[in-house]
């Protein structure tokens, strides 16, 4: 399996789950591209496609809080990807370490 292999939606952009290794914490959805996913294999480091700049986007390029790329996973239908990350800082540009920190209900 490679990128071109995967299921993109009608933009080319994948949804990719990124996840701690180590703990199984959810740290953030993010957008994927052919090109993403192959920097992302070849470079073991997070890269997106930033679709509010429409750009492509190194995940700690500004804030220094980079994922190191453990392994790329995709589900059965080749239609979401989960990366397992070991990460170097918060996830959310909030400064919260999951940018899944709140509650719709209890």
């Amino acid at each position: 399996m490679d990128s071109t292999d995967l299921t993109y939606n009608e933009a080319g952009l994948i949804p990719c789950i990124v996840q701690d290794v180590e703990t199984r914490e959810v740290l953030m959805m993010a957008w994927m591209n052919a090109e993403t996913v192959q920097r992302t294999l070849d470079e073991r480091t997070t890269w997106f496609w930033s679709r509010s700049r429409k750009k492509l986007w190194h995940k700690g390029e500004e804030s220094g809080n980079t994922q190191k790329l453990v392994e790329l996973r995709y589900d059965c239908d080749a239609d979401t990807l989960l990366a397992l990350v070991e990460p170097a800082g918060p996830a959310c540009h909030t400064g919260h370490a999951s940018c899944f920190y709140r509650k719709m209900a209890d």
